[in-house]
């Protein structure tokens, strides 16, 4: 049935309970609303927005056919449309077109387009599941929204639109969509690797719910809408352990794709890519507004997606202060802020997650001062193209709609509290090849993967800061590295959040950690030419926190400001650069740095006379490569959506160049570079009469030298470099820590504020041997072996004796004496595990045994008189000469820890069975929690990787203890027995003579009242 306008608009929260709807008349007028809608700055936000960006949408009407434009699906526009002329707070102004004029430009392109589709007998769009479903969706929603005002024609033909898209999809069964030019989710099976088909299951689900939202309830259509739904987010060894019930069906029985990684990331075009990650809440925002507007529940597989809260989790890891994940690999869909509303409010408003209400509130601040940069009215504008706008203007109105769902909108977190609970490291495996941290202060990630290879910082989770589609701290010209490695430290199994990575060049080396403080440091053995570089965006756009159109930079030369407003160069997007009018029939660019290792690739370049005109369109183009997709005569072709790449083998020629043959000499003053994200950092403008002799324009950017190895960056970071006598530069859009030919550098990098940067800069840093670099940065050791033979015994000399580190330790008159072993290649990070108040004596050794154990010794010559911190635990320490004494801290879990299975993921994840807490609670070393096994009784810990077990240890609450079993598992699907306890004690000591990656404890019969696992431990 369809929902009549009293039905949607009081689902909506438009109508009060008093309304008396007008007869339809040919005349539009609006609805006599009894009330006001509820204080939501968010959905204020939307309005207004959706407001300004109807401005785009009325130049799409096509005067000759009647309609907005069908180019991209722009026709489905009318969506933003109908959200706005069902509200009484329409505003011309805003919008710059009367309300009559969008009603009559709206409801004529329903009804073109409703019979232009194949599903209502038309040819022109439709039925296609990739990607004409998902703009049926958006279309049949508007005509549901303007239903009183559509013909019976029109009305009959988007019911069979509806309906027929589902019966199409249903009859699909598992099989590829024949015209869909191959798009398919791989039937059953899915898959995660190269490209995830969460999406693609997304889609077939979505294709679905229209119709079975609008129509009659089909118990078929509602178990294949389920089906694909479940599955989007299918990750066998999770699914196989789950037996909680969704739609009446259990996620055992039901699941058998794979669309996820075993880390919870998913993958797109061969990397991780958080973009597609999020259309699991994309594609069932899409699908959940319509049951919401047919007065329907919203199927329970909605509300409660499997493994959702762990790819959310991976989300917020990502998690940047603009409500937007980072892009740490593909950087397409950079800032397309009019993509990423809709997720963040089905997140916050149908589910109800503070989190996520938290990040979409920092999205939509931020979405009318990026909507009114250039260029203006675009909600999805730094792709390089405008194909998304309407799918942004789409699910920017169903975010709307969501919050006028709601009593009351979801009240977020605070920031801090957002990144207090995001914080973690998580290293995503080999196959991923991404290792990050998140921390209060900062993110930071290193990408491994080939084609892929960059280091990431992002202080203070400013998302318009770093620029992180070119490389931090690598050299521009690096390639990828002939081998890696990269490790996670996690707080609960090693007693500090942390990373390293090491990166190996021929016979040169990069050691990249990341910190809990959110500092990071970088050393080298000097890769490259210009290294430890961080790209800045340096744009004008009032509103956005930090983007003024100028940088400025502390250092000891003093304070400089510069200038990066009205395309400053050098920080991607659109550069325009203007010189003094010259004469010249050849322009070209040629780079010196690119931002990434894809090279260089134009949309468009002008060349600009006086007057600003582009003399450029039409002309002749030449480049030192292109290409077969991308030619030259693209970028001069006046077609924006049009580009010109490098060729693919010329990806890391820096000096690549693009000119343009104006026909004959003419007068010159400036150009217009507008970039695809493959972007010059560093090149220069050159003019010619000949093609043979050429003369500088325009340097891009201008760079200035600094000294005293510092620098703040606005305020928001800092840089301090050691062991170089190379100078820092920096430019309007960027800086350079180590500036010229490639030779040793250690690099730290700050992101919180007030420090003593000077001081930081004159510190003496540990003192290593050859092969060894190290920082003590936060008071964390970072140390990383840059060469091809692994150390053993070697000795460290940290500068300080206020801090104790794991293993032995020996006051000497410079220091501590700190012994090191380490791998070839490879990076470490130690936390501090004590704190030394006093002066200890030449001599006095501390031999920290973990977190909460340390020896002291006094030399033979003299006592010993300190005190001792670990925490709120402290304890003077008094030794006469040569004597010893034991600490032991009392309580709390000791790290690093021997328990294999502390801290790592369990199943089931997400949802619970009823009756069931979370089994993490087992593995969480808290005292205070326990998992509840519920009727279903069975948990597993995933190891990780296959291990040896020698042991199991399982503490209980009081309380009954049922029989239990342990099963074991390499595969996450055949789990074998292993053991059994008929009458498990309150502490169960279970010895095991077995390999595995996933354990399983099973516990039969359980009841309310019966005991509670505190604790899950295992032992090789």
């Amino acid at each position: 049935m369809p929902m009549s306008r009293r039905r949607f608009l009081a689902f909506s929260g438009v109508l009060g309970a008093a309304v008396t709807l007008p007869p339809r008349s040919s005349v539009a007028v609006p609805d006599p609303l009894q009330s006001p809608p509820k204080a939501d700055p968010v959905a204020d936000a939307y309005h207004r927005v959706l407001h300004l960006h109807t401005r785009w949408v009325e130049k799409q009407w096509d005067q000759a056919s009647g309609a907005y434009s069908a180019a991209d699906f722009r026709f489905a526009s009318v969506l933003g449309n109908a959200v706005l002329l069902t509200d009484r707070r329409y505003d011309a102004a805003l919008a710059g077109v009367g309300r009559d004029t969008l009603r009559a430009h709206t409801v004529a392109t329903i009804k073109r387009f409703a019979g232009t589709n194949r599903l209502a007998g038309g040819d022109g769009w439709g039925r296609q599941l990739f990607w004409d479903s998902t703009f049926e969706l958006y279309f049949l929603l508007a005509a549901r929204l303007l239903w009183r005002d559509l013909d019976v024609r029109t009305r009959t033909r988007v019911a069979a639109i509806g309906s027929g898209q589902a019966a199409y999809a249903f009859g699909l069964a598992y099989g590829n969509d024949p015209l869909s030019a191959g798009s398919s989710p791989n039937g059953a099976a899915g898959g995660w690797e190269g490209d995830s088909k969460l999406a693609e299951m997304g889609v077939y689900a979505q294709a679905i719910a229209p119709g079975l939202a609008w129509g009659k309830d089909d118990a078929a259509l509602r178990e294949r809408f389920s089906y694909w739904a479940s599955n989007a987010s299918g990750l066998p060894a999770a699914d196989r352990a789950n037996l909680a019930r969704l739609d009446g069906l259990l996620v055992k029985e039901r699941n058998r794709a794979q669309n996820l990684h075993d880390t919870f990331v998913v993958e797109h075009d061969d990397a991780v890519d958080p973009h597609h990650q999020a259309e699991l809440w994309r594609t069932a925002g899409r699908a959940a507004i319509h049951f919401l507007a047919a007065g329907k529940p919203v199927p329970e597989v909605l509300l409660h997606q499997p493994n959702g809260e762990q790819l959310w989790r991976t989300l917020r890891l990502l998690g940047s202060d603009a409500g937007e994940p980072v892009m740490p690999m593909v950087t397409s869909r950079y800032h397309l802020y009019g993509r990423d509303v809709l997720p963040l409010a089905y997140l916050a408003q149908v589910l109800g997650d503070r989190d996520a209400a938290r990040a979409e509130a920092d999205l939509a601040v931020r979405l009318e001062p990026y909507l009114r940069h250039d260029p203006e009215f675009r909600l999805a504008k730094f792709g390089g193209e405008d194909a998304s706008e309407p799918e942004a203007r789409a699910e920017l109105a169903i975010a709307y709609l969501f919050h006028r769902s709601r009593a009351h909108p979801t009240v977020p977190v605070t920031s801090a509290e957002f990144f207090a609970r995001a914080s973690g490291t998580r290293d995503f495996g080999a196959d991923v090849g991404l290792t990050v941290q998140q921390t209060p202060a900062a993110f930071a990630a290193a990408a491994t993967k080939t084609g892929f290879v960059n280091l990431h910082w992002q202080p203070r989770h400013d998302n318009w800061l770093v620029d992180m589609r070119a490389a931090a701290f690598l050299p521009a010209s690096t390639r990828n590295p002939g081998e890696t490695w990269t490790r996670a430290w996690d707080r609960l199994r090693d007693g500090v959040d942390a990373t390293a990575t090491v990166l190996t060049f021929g016979d040169n080396y990069a050691g990249y950690a990341t910190l809990p403080t959110g500092t990071v440091v970088y050393a080298s053995t000097g890769i490259g030419t210009d290294e430890g570089p961080l790209a800045l965006f340096n744009l004008d756009m009032p509103g956005v926190p930090g983007l003024t159109g100028r940088r400025t930079f502390t250092s000891s030369t003093g304070t400089l400001t510069l200038d990066g407003s009205g395309g400053g160069g050098g920080n991607g997007d659109v550069d325009e650069l203007r010189f003094e009018p010259r004469t010249a029939r050849y322009v070209r660019m040629r780079g010196d740095a690119a931002a990434n290792q894809y090279g260089y690739s134009l949309w468009t370049f002008s060349v600009l006379d006086d007057a600003g005109a582009d003399l450029a369109q039409g002309a002749l183009p030449a480049a030192s490569s292109s290409d077969v997709s991308f030619p030259a005569s693209n970028a001069t072709d006046g077609n924006p959506e049009t580009r010109w790449t490098v060729d693919r083998e010329e990806y890391g020629r820096q000096d690549a160049w693009f000119a343009v043959d104006l026909g004959s000499p003419v007068t010159v003053a400036g150009v217009r570079l507008f970039w695809e994200s493959a972007y010059g950092t560093k090149y220069v403008i050159q003019t010619s009469v000949d093609a043979v002799g050429w003369s500088d324009a325009a340097a891009v950017p201008s760079a200035h030298e600094l000294s005293g190895g510092w620098v703040d960056i606005d305020g928001r970071a800092a840089l301090v470099t050691h062991g170089t006598d190379r100078t820092i530069t920096v430019t309007a859009t960027g800086v350079i820590a180590a500036t010229g030919p490639a030779s040793p550098v250690l690099i730290e990098g700050y992101a919180h504020t007030g420090l003593d940067l000077p001081a930081l800069a004159r510190r003496r840093i540990p003192r290593t041997p050859p092969g060894l670099r190290a920082s003590d940065a936060d008071g964390y050791l970072s140390l990383f072996n840059l060469s091809a033979d692994p150390v053993r015994g070697a000795t460290v000399t940290i500068p300080s004796t206020r801090l104790l580190y794991l293993g032995s330790q020996v006051v000497r008159r410079d220091g501590l004496a700190w012994p090191v072993t380490q791998p070839a290649a490879t990076g470490r990070v130690e936390p501090p595990r004590f704190k030394v108040t006093g002066k200890p004596p030449i001599g006095t050794r501390f031999d920290v045994t973990n977190s909460h154990r340390v020896t002291v010794t006094a030399p033979h010559s003299e006592p010993v008189a300190v005190t001792l911190t670990s925490g709120t635990w402290s304890a003077p320490v008094r030794l006469a000469a040569g004597r010893s004494r034991t600490l032991v801290v009392p309580g709390g879990p000791i790290t690093p820890a021997a328990d294999l299975a502390r801290g790592r993921t369990t199943f089931p994840t997400s949802p619970l069975p009823v009756g069931m807490t979370s089994p993490a609670y087992a593995v969480d070393a808290k005292q205070q929690t326990s998992w509840r096994p519920g009727p279903t009784g069975r948990m597993v810990v995933d190891l990780g990787t296959v291990e040896t077990v020698s042991a199991i240890r399982l503490n209980w609450t009081r309380g009954p203890r049922p029989p239990i079993r342990i099963e074991r598992s390499t595969d996450g699907v055949s789990y074998p027995t292993v053991a059994r306890v008929r009458k498990p004690a309150r502490h169960t000591e279970i010895p095991l003579a077995t390999s595995a990656r996933y354990l399983a404890l099973v516990v039969d019969g359980w009841r309310p009242g019966d005991a509670e696992l505190v604790e899950f431990a295992a032992y090789g």
